[in-house]
């Protein structure tokens, strides 16, 4: 097993690092949450609806792309 060292010790924190990467997650779970709710209306659309294939690719696209420019 290779020894790995630290640079700096356990107790300290990177809090610029540490705020940058909770950005990153709460910007993943934002656009992550509009693309598969934009996905679930399109399913539904295209499974129960009267609407095919084609018809829920428009809507899945149309949803997506309203949701991530409010999001923006």
């Amino acid at each position: 097993m290779q020894n790995v060292e630290t640079s700096q010790p356990a107790d300290e924190m990177d809090y610029a690092e540490h705020a940058n990467t909770y950005k990153l997650f709460l910007s993943g779970a934002k656009y992550g949450t509009v693309i598969i709710g934009a996905l679930l209306v399109a399913m539904a659309a295209g499974l129960v609806g009267p609407f095919g294939f084609i018809s829920s690719l428009i809507i899945f696209i149309l949803i997506s792309a309203i949701g991530l420019y409010i999001l923006r």
